[in-house]
């Protein structure tokens, strides 16, 4: 076997074996990382013999009819390869009503004039049934919702929200106070960090950017006062000794001996008092809802029906997974588990199933209620005014050790991890530890693991945050094991993608935002335009080396905002928090001494201030980095607020004028990452007279 042949094999499986830096230099991926990567697709390439196999697998996939296409609303579509051996073919809409089509025996693919209806309908032609997805040409944007309106939001991280009775670990009731009175300032979003389900059974794993499944929810986020009521509630857990006296401060809502609003989480504590309170919850609503065949049991066996075999396994796998771990800590990724057990499919996990049904039964009302929870979250921030209401966080990939994976591994690029090449600010590359979709496996399943995904962020939600959105067109992928600077971009159907996403997004009427922070695709930020997928322009990086651009610089389709959850928050920036707290982590960037770093930091500082004064948000001299940076948060969010952008989103740090931000990229236990806590309670924390002079001048700048 030639080197050259399998770089040919791994170039037509749409691996990229060579790349360009972001320093303009023309990089080769080690012949090893391409094996290693055509192996997860499921081309193996350890010899001349696998090689020529897989190339002709290969060649005869693209070849095959595909299972869906996607053809725009009141254009020509195209069905390729599929050759017409009858004189029509049918065509059955989604909504109803179905026509034939006259087909021209001549042709190597199929022509079919435009449709004016955008829907999931099914082509029949020569025995097969394609979907054709019909899409609209954009998706819902924020121009349309605002309806020339520059609106402005707010973004939160939802385990930091406080909220009385809460047990120190926000949830969707917090959530719904703090949209309601966002909703009074004016504002019209409120974005929120993911939600997706993590671990029940390790309370130590909390990072929001690592689930399990994306499918379902965090259980955590479920506030059970919103579908049982606060009497109901307190009920249960007085008589589990799951419930605090709300007069004692220092305990809190599930027992926990720590503030409510402490300044940060205790998460395994934390997460045990309020699985306690849930499992009272349940022992109460199985016994006597179920039992009665109530309105709330009626809602949630609604609620499993449509969850189907997706929410039996994902329940089923927490069930196991707590089983397993809690035995032995070894078995905490299920490819460590017994060998029956490793497959969803394999008759013991169904006889595990059955024995423990009860269990099983917990974790889908668990998933009920925080669903239920975040749907009327959603509603409030409708009733009160916003034009949005929620924006949830889709986050870029999966722990393979998840759900998903376990249950749908056909799906996946197992042996291979998500992250970022090497870069000025990371030269040793990165790497997330998630795990992702497999652009073949989503070709031959008609996108169908995509869908779902879209659908359950899009559920309860005004909007949708798509993190990473280059790997719409491509990912970063380093092979288990291996150092992140030895890896592999893959390319993904980026236009079939978009369209799918252009479609879900008119049918649930949920705006869509993509996160294209970082090294970005040439023509990516176009495309996304073209689709509706709004951009992010985060103040700290639009610069140069001589200022800072004015708001005049910001498109109207992207949204502009003073900083993110990985960056310094304003107050922070202002006073080098982040640079200290890398200093202290040892993540400084490479080459740079701290004194370099700041020296820096005066510099951007300048510019920054002379650019507010250019802009007419800022008089006289900035305040010192010692001194209180409430002056430059206060015109920082001016600043945002008189860019054309049809979307200004600050974060709560920021509004509420905070000098730590919620993670530092690249550490671990080296910062307290997602666990800093809010110290206001959620309903009340914008009624500081100083917050709500920012927010009532935000708005009116705004407006």
């Amino acid at each position: 076997m030639t080197d050259d042949a399998l770089r040919g094999l791994a170039g037509a499986a749409g691996l990229a074996p060579r790349w360009i830096d972001n320093g303009g230099v023309e990089r080769e991926a080690p012949v090893d990382v391409l094996a290693a990567a055509l192996q997860a697709l499921g081309f193996p390439a350890g010899n001349a013999a696998d090689v020529q196999e897989s190339g002709a697998r290969l060649a005869a996939e693209r070849l095959a009819a595909p299972s869906l296409v996607a053809g725009l609303v009141g254009r020509e579509t195209v069905i390729p390869n599929v050759r017409a051996r009858g004189a029509f073919a049918r065509l059955e809409f989604e909504q109803g009503g179905a026509r034939d089509i006259a087909l021209d025996d001549d042709s190597d693919a199929l022509r079919l004039l435009p449709l004016d209806r955008i829907g999931y309908h099914r082509l029949i032609v020569d025995g097969r049934v394609i979907t054709l997805a019909i899409t609209p040409r954009s998706a819902r944007t924020l121009a349309s919702v605002g309806e020339g309106r520059r609106m402005w939001g707010l973004a939160a991280q939802i385990y930091g929200l406080s909220s009385k009775g809460d047990g120190g670990i926000g949830h969707f009731g917090a959530v719904a106070d703090l949209a309601k009175s966002a909703a009074r300032s004016g504002a019209d979003a409120l974005a929120l960090s993911p939600a997706h389900a993590l671990f029940l059974a390790d309370s130590a794993h909390y990072t929001p950017y690592s689930p399990s499944s994306r499918l379902f929810c965090n259980v955590l986020h479920g506030d059970p006062t919103l579908v049982f009521g606060m009497d109901r509630v307190r009920s249960i857990a007085a008589s589990a000794q799951a419930q605090p006296d709300d007069d004692q401060p220092d305990q809190n809502a599930q027992g926990a001996s720590h503030s409510p609003c402490a300044d940060l989480i205790d998460w395994p504590r934390a997460s045990q008092a309020r699985v306690r309170l849930l499992r009272a919850l349940y022992a109460s609503f199985r016994d006597l809802d179920l039992a009665a065949s109530s309105p709330l049991a009626q809602d949630f066996l609604r609620f499993r029906a449509a969850g189907g075999a997706p929410l039996q396994a994902h329940a089923t796998f927490e069930a196991l997974h707590a089983h397993q771990f809690g035995r032995d800590f070894t078995k905490w990724n299920w490819r460590d588990w017994p060998a029956d057990l490793r497959d969803a499919r394999m008759p013991a996990v169904a006889a595990f199933a059955r024995t423990h049904e009860d269990e099983v039964g917990f974790h889908v009302f668990a998933q009920w209620l925080v669903d239920r929870s975040m749907a009327r979250a959603q509603s409030r921030a409708a009733a009160a005014g916003m034009r949005i209401g929620l924006v949830s966080d889709l986050a870029v990939g999966m722990n393979a050790g998840g759900s998903h994976a376990w249950s749908r591994p056909e799906d996946m690029l197992l042996g291979l991890s998500i992250g970022a090449p090497p870069d000025m600010l990371a030269p040793l590359g990165q790497d997330w530890g998630l795990t992702t979709f497999s652009p073949r496996a989503l070709r031959a399943t008609g996108y169908e693991p995509f869908l779902a995904t879209l659908r359950a962020a899009m559920r309860n939600a005004g909007g949708v945050r798509i993190d990473h959105v280059m790997g719409l067109a491509r990912l970063w992928l380093t092979p288990d094991g291996a150092n992140a600077t030895d890896g592999v971009y893959l390319s993904y159907p980026v236009d079939d993608l978009l369209a799918l996403i252009r479609l879900e997004s008119v049918r649930h009427g949920a705006v869509i935002v993509g996160e294209d922070l970082g090294t970005v695709p040439h023509g990516l930020r176009d495309r996304l335009a073209e689709s509706g997928v709004a951009g992010m322009r985060v103040l700290q990086f639009e610069h140069d080396q001589h200022r800072y651009y004015p708001p005049d610089w910001y498109p109207e389709t992207a949204i502009a905002m003073t900083a993110t959850h990985d960056t310094a928050t304003l107050a922070g920036w202002w006073r080098g928090a982040d640079i200290e707290a890398r200093d202290a982590a040892g993540q400084s960037p490479a080459g740079r001494t701290r004194q370099q770093c700041e020296s820096e930091r005066a510099r951007e500082r300048e510019m920054a201030w002379d650019a507010f004064a250019a802009a007419g948000v800022s008089r006289g001299a900035p305040p010192a980095a010692t001194e209180d940076p409430s002056p430059v948060v206060d015109a920082a969010l001016a600043f945002v607020a008189r860019t054309p952008a049809k979307l200004v989103l600050v974060p709560i740090e920021d509004a509420l004028g905070l000098g730590q931000q919620p993670n530092l990229p690249g550490t671990t236990t080296e910062y307290p990452n997602w666990r800093r806590r809010y110290s206001a309670e959620a309903g009340a924390m914008l009624e500081r007279a100083d917050v709500a002079d920012r927010l009532r001048t935000l708005s009116a700048l705004r407006n």
